[in-house]
């Protein structure tokens, strides 16, 4: 089990939501994908749903709905990432060229957060943590593995989240030829341009979730409603991957990694 027992380091990938038109419907559809269990939360927290794999938190589920005259959000993946002062971090994206969406605030007692897009328009979210640090188990079957970006401008996007977020952007060790977001040298992400994506497809983050078997895990996403966006590819030094779309229209990877990753 890849438990994370120490604190994120600021500007790594701590947290992924969903937000969903039906939250029950989700709940089920990654449940039997990827061995999740969850339920529909507390009213006061809006019945934001922690989904837990062996017991331990790795990810949320919402329902999307409508903030003043506004339509609700498409369904969308979102990454937080692990901030030592929201605020502080909220002020830099806005000095960077950045956009704040949802400006921070207090999650209970359990953390303060954000979410903002970049200047190429990207969405993420920020996370301080206070009593809850964020996943507790990444980088193992069913759980987060990696978050990759894809923009229009993957050298200005660098300059951003360095800025920004205190990352930095530089070919990774182990693949020289791809660039990698950085925290004190551990690539904890990706940075692509979109060259070779459809027409139409905004810059975005996209999560990444490990599974034993990528194969059977598209044949199950399929026989569940879920639709193929690139079929099953073997990716040097990293392993299997597919990108999928879930029945609601939300967009993520899965990948049956060649070596284990850090955790």
């Amino acid at each position: 089990m890849s438990e994370v027992t120490a604190p994120y380091e600021p500007g790594t990938p701590c947290w992924i939501d969903l937000m969903a038109p039906d939250q029950q419907a989700a709940l089920d559809f990654y449940r039997d994908l990827l061995g999740w269990q969850g339920e529909v939360g507390p009213e006061e927290f809006g019945g934001y749903s922690v989904c837990a794999l062996k017991g331990k938190p790795v990810a949320g589920i919402m329902k999307s709905m409508a903030m003043g005259d506004q339509p609700a959000p498409p369904p969308t993946w979102t990454t937080y990432f692990s901030s030592a002062n929201a605020d502080a971090t909220q002020a830099a994206i806005s000095a960077n060229g950045g956009t704040v969406i949802s400006p921070a605030m207090d999650v209970g007692a359990l953390g303060r957060m954000l979410v903002a897009a970049d200047p190429q328009g990207a969405v993420f979210g920020v996370w301080q943590p206070l009593e809850f640090p964020g996943a507790q188990i990444v980088n193992e079957p069913g759980a987060l593995v990696w978050n990759q970006l894809s923009t229009t401008d993957p050298k200005a996007a660098g300059v951003f989240y360095q800025a920004a977020l205190g990352l930095e952007a530089a070919p990774i060790p182990e693949m020289p030829e791809f660039t990698g977001l950085m925290v004190k040298g551990r690539p904890i992400g990706g940075v692509q341009g979109m060259e070779n994506l459809p027409d139409g497809v905004p810059p975005h983050w996209l999560v990444n979730f490990a599974v034993d078997d990528t194969d059977s895990t598209v044949d199950a996403l399929v026989r569940a409603g879920g639709s193929v966006m690139a079929p099953a590819f073997d990716m040097e030094k990293v392993g299997r991957m597919a990108v999928l779309q879930d029945p609601q229209g939300a967009f993520f990877a899965v990948v049956a990694q060649s070596t284990p990753a850090a955790s």
